[in-house]
Order: C-alpha cells, then structure tokens, then sequence
C-alpha cells in the first residue's frame, strides 16, 4: 500500500510548531519531579492523588503540546489542508496545557474546589485546538491510515476534553454529572479514542518513513482509525444509554481491547524488521508496540476479571500513558525536530549553501543515551508496586532526567538553526582560498553507522 506524496512546500513556520514542540520535554520533566517529591499516600492505586496529578502533567503538560503541534505540521504536509487559527492557537498550546495540569494538580493534592473549577474554565483552549483540527479535518482527502485519522482526530480529543471539563466542574462545585460516566468516557476518549488512534495513524507513515520499517498489513491498515473508534462509540452509547447494563459495555471495550492488541503485535514485528535498527531511537519503538499489546491484554483481563482489576491498573495505565505515549512522542521529537530544523534551513538558506545532516544536528550518542534513560525510567515505573514510596522518588527522577536531557537536545537543534542561518550555512570545503570563520565550523557527524551516507534519514515521501 502507498500513501500520499508529502507536501514540504506547505510546511508552516518554524515558530508554530517549535512553540508546541520545544516546551514539552521540560513540562514532561516536571511532571517526573511531582511524582518523586509529591506524597506517594495511596499508591499504586491509579485513583490515588499523587497518581492522577503526575498522569494529567505528563498527558497536558508533555504529550498534549507535542501532539497538536505535530497535526498543525501533518495536516498541510500530509493532508495538504491548513488548520484554521493554528498560528493563534499554538503559542497557547503548551501554556494551556501546563496551567490546566497545574490547576489540577492544585485542585486534586491540596483539595482546592477553586482550582479544579479553573482547569475546567482553561478547558475551553483545548475544546478550540480539538474544533480547528474538526473543521480542517472536513477537508482531508482520506486515502490512507494516516490521512483517515487526521480527517477525523478532532472528535475524540473534544469527547475527551468536555468528560474531562465535566468532571472537574463536578468536582470543582460548579455542577453535577455522573461521576462513573464521566470518568469512562474521558478515559476510553484521552488514551484509546484519541491517544492510541493517533500514535498508531502517525505512525503508519513515520514508521516506514524514518525507520523504514514494513508497512502494516492492507486489512489492518484498513480499519485504522475504525478499529478504535466504533467500537469507543459503541462503550460511551452503552455507559450513557444503559448504565445498569455493564455487560455491553465491558464487551465494547474487549472489542477495542483486542483490536489494539492485534495492532501492537504488528507494529513489534514490523519494527523488529526495520532496516535503520542502528538508529539511536529505534529501541524506543519495539517497546512501545510491546506495551501497546500489553496494555491491551491486561485491559481486557481488568475487564473480564474486575477482582484482579486494582492490580493490574497500575501496569496497564503505566504501559499505556508511558509506554504508549511518552516512548512513541519521544522517539518522534528526536526525529521530527531534526528534520525541521534541516527542511527550514534548506529552503531558508541559498541553493548552494551546505546545510547540516540530521544526523549533525543531534549527535546520535546523545539520543541513544536519552533513550535508555527513558526506558530505564520507564522500568522504574512498571515496578513501583513493589516499592511505591521509593520507586516512585527514582522512577520519577529518572523521569525528569530523560525529558530535561531530550529538552536540552531540542534547544540544541534550534541553536544550531540559528547559527546556520547566521553564517549563510556550513563553510563549503574549498572557498577560492579565503579563510572560513571558525563560528561556521561544520558540526560532528559523530554516530552516523558505517557505511550509511551522511543526509541518510532525510525523507521525501513514505515508501511503499
């Protein structure tokens, strides 16, 4: 199956997406410093304050930003389809996002009404992100997976959005709503309706694209974002119309459940094939399809079995949220950054002018140690049961590590942009014998595998 061709031309502005982009990793590190300083009462329970705090910082604070400003990207290079009022709403997306994740947090460790009822108030940025991409994705011609969940990934975010306003005005006083309801519609909507369909659409291009990874299977690809989302449809129709009949709505979920376990064990033999192994950030995928379908095995076992269910949770939730979340958006910036920073200076900079290969514009050794940072954080987490009040000081810690070092990396991307564009690009190695300052000294191409050109990993469209 071949997708569409990709539209560079269309790209927006560097300061769009970077706006969404470049503060992520460092709201992602304060969400692991709340884990390790916050009060661990009440873990391994996923309900326990300290547990609902550090999972909204990192689902707002981190994977939130990251996410819309990569569909501000995708939609005009991908879909060829621009997002209305996206340059009006990006620089507010991770400010957004840190504020709400504060005012919950506020609201949930320190049992303040008020600042539940701000997050609910702040909730209407986001219900203004998840419209835009509803009304651009009115547009995209839908060819592909990819294309297919871009059309429609609006919708979940602002099913997810308006659960998650409603339970906090629940909480915050403002009003009343089915407590129960409300938290299996935000939830079924946040981590499969918009966090899994999403990670899994994107990926059916970027996959084969950077990692050059087989592409999925035609009749799987088929039922993406389908697979995800009639079946949610189906569980939220069930919760809200027939709350006293909990059987079709556990069995909407198995149906989900088994769909996102048959994508995940794709998805880790595809990326166990993938010819750029020797890619510093391709560990990051094995795991998080790994996780994917381990998720999904142990939701389906919390659902069949509720009096198992409190001890799984923990590692269900963690798999998805880290496994699936942070591991996939991780491995993305580390790429996708790189590459913007290489698209921008090659269209910004004369025609002549030598422009650094990604591989130059983070050292590859920097990104192969930030991701077995993250994975050993990641680690840390599974096992907190066995430990919470420890595991979660060092799980936490070792969190923050990984994102602030993936921030320092990003920040260094942008530096090496500016100095670029500055000196007019790389010093040409023969300059009619006039010396070259030494501020326009080419950067190392230190990581780059042997034998492997040295612009290797610069896409122009999706293989086949």
């Amino acid at each position: 199956m071949k997708g569409a061709d990709l539209d560079y031309a269309r790209a927006p502005r560097p300061a769009l997406v970077f706006g969404c982009l470049m503060p992520a990793p460092w709201l992602g590190a304060a969400a692991g410093l709340l884990l390790a300083a916050g009060p661990a009462d009440g873990l391994p329970d996923r309900f326990a304050p300290l547990a609902l705090a550090a999972v909204h910082s990192l689902a707002l604070g981190m994977l939130l930003p990251v996410m819309v400003g990569a569909l501000f990207q995708m939609m005009p290079v991908v879909a060829r389809v621009d997002v209305p009022g996206a340059g009006r709403l990006a620089p507010f997306m991770a400010a957004t996002g840190a504020a709400v994740a504060a005012a919950l947090g506020f609201g949930l460790l320190g049992g303040a009404p008020a600042a539940l009822r701000v997050a609910a108030a702040l909730g209407a940025v986001l219900l203004l992100a998840g419209a835009a991409l509803l009304v651009a994705g009115r547009r995209v011609a839908a060819v592909d997976a990819t294309t297919r969940t871009l059309a429609g990934i609006g919708a979940p975010l602002v099913a997810a959005v308006l659960a998650g306003i409603a339970l906090a005005g629940t909480l915050g006083g403002l009003w009343r709503v089915p407590v129960a309801q409300a938290l299996g519609l935000h939830m079924a909507w946040a981590l499969g309706g918009w966090l899994a369909a999403l990670v899994s659409g994107v990926a059916a291009t970027v996959l084969p694209m950077f990692w050059q990874t087989p592409r999925a299977p035609a009749a799987l690809a088929r039922w993406l974002p389908l697979g995800h989302w009639a079946p949610l449809a189906m569980f939220s129709a069930a919760l809200v119309l027939w709350p006293g009949e909990p059987v079709l709505a556990r069995a909407a979920l198995v149906v989900w459940l088994s769909f996102v376990a048959v994508l995940g064990a794709c998805g880790l033999a595809g990326t166990l094939r993938a010819r750029r192994r020797h890619d510093p950030l391709w560990p990051l995928w094995p795991v998080a399809c790994a996780s994917m379908l381990g998720a999904a095995v142990l939701g389906a076992a919390a659902v069949l079995l509720p009096g198992v269910a409190l001890r799984l949770a923990w590692w269900a939730g963690t798999m998805a949220l880290v496994g699936v979340g942070v591991l996939p958006v991780t491995a993305m910036l580390g790429k996708i950054v790189p590459f913007l920073v290489w698209l921008h200076l090659r269209r910004l900079l004369p025609p002549r002018a030598r422009v650094p290969a990604m591989q130059a514009i983070v050292a590859p050794g920097r990104q192969r140690a930030q991701a077995w940072l993250l994975l050993a954080a990641y680690a840390v987490l599974l096992a907190l049961p066995l430990a919470p009040a420890l595991l979660a000081r060092v799980g936490g810690l070792l969190l923050a590590g990984a994102n602030a070092w993936l921030g320092w990396q990003l920040l260094a991307a942008l530096r090496c942009m500016r100095r670029m564009r500055k000196c007019g690009g790389l010093p040409p190695r023969v300059v009619d014998g006039i010396g070259v300052p030494p501020v326009c000294s080419p950067l190392p191409l230190a990581g780059v595998a042997p034998g492997e050109r040295a612009g290797a990993g610069i896409p122009t469209r999706p293989t086949s």
